[in-house]
């Protein structure tokens, strides 16, 4: 309730446009918005309290610049998409696990800190996207490009969160390498159709982004990346799978594919 609150209230900027029709300025209305927010988040909480208000008001906040950005009519519109797709995935990562595994529940559960090369990653896609689009503005007109990647994002994120609701409290951000007592191998849902569908709901979604922003050099980049990232991942992961279940996880493993192309998952010798 605390982060969703937060989250909305940081959205609120979606109101900023009627403070500059009443005269305020745009970047003197944005600059006293933020300090307003910080310091009403100051009053109303303390540790660890602020911590969780803050970043989900943050996300709030970058959620309602890129709707206005959206709006905007400009060459940043598709970025705005972005801006709204990259805070809707942080914030309902959080949201998802205070619902469906609350026991795990952390400030880690944002993924705001997930890895440096995450953080690389994204501003590497932010500075293509400025850098092309002040050079070769035309290059970020391609509207159906921006959309295809759109409804990469919107399939991924919708994969991704079936994943962790279908998975319940069996679903962790770190990989596990010992069993709980109430660990259990889910194989419905999503999960008969993927092995990893939070994984694939993952890679389609992150390439996706960049096929928004139409950045050709990150486009690829990601796509590389995030493949290899995922393969090592899931080997890793399907060791303790492994462990944890061994035969009725082989199984399963022989009837189900991984979801991510030309990754068959950790090999086993029989």
């Amino acid at each position: 309730r605390l982060s969703l609150a937060t989250f909305l209230l940081g959205a609120s900027v979606l109101a900023l446009p009627l403070l500059t029709r009443a005269g305020l300025q745009g970047r003197t209305g944005l600059a006293l918005y933020v300090a307003g927010l910080n310091a009403l988040l100051l009053l109303l909480y303390r540790p660890p309290r602020y911590q969780i208000a803050i970043r989900a008001c943050f996300l709030g906040f970058v959620f309602g610049c890129g709707v206005l950005l959206s709006f905007s009519q400009s060459s940043w519109t598709h970025f705005g998409w972005y801006m709204c797709s990259l805070s809707l995935f942080h914030y309902s990562e959080y949201l998802v696990t205070a619902v469906n595994n609350p026991k795990s529940l952390s400030l880690d559960s944002f993924l705001l800190n997930h890895s440096l090369e995450y953080t690389v990653a994204a501003l590497s896609s932010w500075i293509e996207f400025t850098l092309e689009n002040i050079f070769w503005p035309e290059l970020k007109q391609i509207t159906w490009l921006s959309i295809t990647g759109l409804l990469m994002v919107v399939f991924g994120e919708c994969l991704r969160k079936a994943a962790m609701f279908t998975a319940g409290s069996n679903f962790n951000h770190v990989v596990q390498n010992e069993k709980s007592d109430t660990h259990t191998l889910v194989t419905s849902g999503v999960y008969a159709w993927f092995r990893h569908p939070s994984y694939v709901g993952w890679f389609y979604w992150s390439i996706g982004t960049q096929v928004m922003l139409c950045n050709p050099i990150c486009g690829i980049g990601y796509a590389l990346t995030v493949w290899r990232f995922f393969r090592d991942r899931i080997e890793e992961e399907e060791i303790s799978l492994i462990h944890f279940f061994g035969e009725e996880y082989l199984e399963y493993k022989k009837r189900v594919p991984t979801g991510l192309p030309f990754i068959k998952g950790v090999k086993v010798d029989l």
